[in-house]
């Protein structure tokens, strides 16, 4: 997503534009006729009396005039570029007719518009892009038409017209280069979406890469903590004992996440929500919060390796670090430890395991460290792909997700279980019909939600399992994926008692399917365009 419009003040509902009926007059009046164009430094471009073929490369606003970078092909077939002023914005793709009438100055005839169709967009193609498809763009160039009405060249940023230049008449002005997104209300208005309070995602993204570089998997964390308590508990003080000892406590067992009330604790216990807690101002709820725990370990190991001075790295200002900024130290604990990895690679659902290996010289505490730093970062990954999910989708609709992942114990064993919930809210026109008759629920209804949820485990003797569910108006349908094929087949003699088990739960049960494999990736996959609803 795009970051909000700076120029355009807040309000109640979202500012409006329209694009005009006609193109902008400046792009036609260019294209039948010449237009000087002021060289920024005086040359010898084209010979005299010779015409010579041009094309725009770059567009740019300055005041009331346009810089023009222009790329002109001489007679010798050598190519040249030059910088020129005008008074009319010339699309960059703009192919031209260049000739030299004095040493200061170009004529140039417009031959061919950029894309001509896709330079001089007069209306939005609804055909294309429905009514309530979020447009995104960038302001190429601003002008002040008449008291109260400023026309900009705006270039869209996505959909299948990404590039296209689009021109809009607005009641404010647009700020040049800033990026806005707006959703179609039809083939000549756009509204503004505010996006106030929401995260820049250019950052979100950013700070994701350099998560995933540094975080390590849960189970590497665990399993260091389980044999560093049967061994050399006592190289530790009472209070990191004691974090150890709450952190293998609070984990589940795998038997009672059958139960739903295990698995809302889980889910509240597992990170994602520290941030919103405190807040709410609801410190009382996190001592159980695994991100909060693994932030107070860390706390607590640090100052024990401040002493060690073959431990320069953090020898020196570990203290400092902790009193100044905790949460900077855990993002740059394995920066600090020489840890980051060369190249960060793109996060996903599920995200990929992760196994930090033990270095050169490393104590006992120095690695339950670097392994806690490792799992706060993974946390921090689901955390901001949540972020980075979350947002108007292409269909105008607010869609909300949580990324989070639960360990859990299997006897001796460790698993993480990966989970992404994700809302989105439906327009009213897709909300079911009120059964209740109370005056109410006739007054308000209820706006549909479309629900999808996703797991991903590995739990032997199955091997890796996925499972993707969706969830409208009360109707469920659902895709489970097993790597093995012993596991594929199993579940597959299976499913009629998922599908007895969920109809006992009160929902009515479409599609289950069990396939071998990994689900499909990329920018919809088949869930995503599997609508169900129960009254069709």
């Amino acid at each position: 997503m795009t970051s909000e419009i700076t120029s355009i003040a807040p309000a109640s509902t979202p500012a409006t534009v329209t694009v005009p009926t006609a193109v902008t007059a400046a792009v036609r009046n260019a294209a039948m006729t010449s237009e000087l164009l002021q060289l920024v430094q005086p040359e010898a471009v084209v010979a005299t009396g010779e015409t010579a073929p041009g094309q725009v490369l770059d567009l740019k606003q300055a005041g009331q005039a346009f810089e023009v970078l222009l790329q002109v092909t001489l007679a010798s077939g050598r190519q040249t570029t030059v910088q020129t002023t005008s008074n009319q914005p010339l699309l960059p793709g703009t192919q031209v007719s260049v000739s030299q009438p004095t040493t200061n100055s170009l004529a140039i005839t417009v031959q061919q518009a950029h894309g001509d169709a896709v330079a001089s967009l007069t209306e939005i193609d609804t055909a294309q892009l429905p009514v309530g498809t979020l447009l995104q763009g960038k302001v190429v160039t601003t002008q002040v038409m008449q008291p109260g009405v400023w026309r900009s060249l705006v270039t869209l940023l996505n959909t299948p017209q990404a590039g296209a230049i689009l021109t809009l008449d607005s009641p404010q002005p647009l700020r040049l280069g800033s990026l806005l997104s707006a959703q179609v209300q039809g083939s000549q208005q756009l509204q503004f979406v505010p996006l106030s309070g929401r995260l820049d995602q250019l950052a979100v993204s950013q700070q994701l890469a350099g998560q995933q570089a540094r975080q390590a998997s849960l189970p590497s964390l665990l399993a260091a903590i389980a044999s560093f308590q049967q061994s050399q508990a006592a190289a530790l003080p009472v209070d990191a004992n004691d974090t150890l000892t709450t952190l293998l406590a609070n984990l589940p067992q795998l038997p009672d996440m059958a139960d739903p009330r295990v698995v809302a604790q889980a889910l509240q216990g597992s990170g994602t929500f520290m941030e919103p807690a405190l807040l709410a101002g609801q410190a009382a709820a996190l001592p159980a919060d695994l991100k909060t725990t693994l932030l107070r370990l860390v706390a607590q190991l640090t100052p024990l390796l401040a002493a060690n001075s073959s431990f320069n790295p953090l020898a020196s200002n570990a203290a400092a670090l902790l009193a100044q900024n905790l949460p900077g130290y855990v993002r740059n604990a394995l920066g600090m430890l020489g840890q980051v990895s060369a190249k960060a690679q793109p996060v996903s659902f599920p995200l990929t395991a992760r196994v930090l290996g033990r270095t050169e010289g490393e104590t006992d505490v120095e690695g339950l460290l670097r392994l806690a730093s490792a799992a706060i970062s993974r946390l921090q990954s689901h955390q901001l792909s949540s972020l980075e999910q979350t947002g108007i989708n292409d269909q105008g609709r607010l869609q909300t997700t949580w990324q989070l992942e639960i360990p859990m114990r299997n006897a001796q064993d460790f698993v993480p279980l990966q989970v992404k919930l994700q809302r989105e809210d439906l327009p009213d026109d897709d909300a079911p019909p009120q059964r209740e008759h109370s005056r109410e629920a006739r007054e308000a209804p209820a706006q549909a939600k479309l629900w999808r949820v996703e797991l991903a485990f590995d739990l032997e003797p199955l091997g890796p399992l996925q499972v993707q569910a969706q969830l409208l108006h009360g109707t469920l349908s659902s895709d489970l994926w097993a790597e093995r094929a012993h596991t594929a087949e199993l579940i597959h003699t299976q499913l009629g008692e998922l599908r007895s088990r969920l109809l006992d739960c009160g929902l009515n049960v479409t599609d289950i399917n069990c396939h071998q494999g990994v689900p499909p990736r990329g920018p919809r996959t088949h869930l995503e365009q599997r609508w169900v609803d129960e009254t069709a």
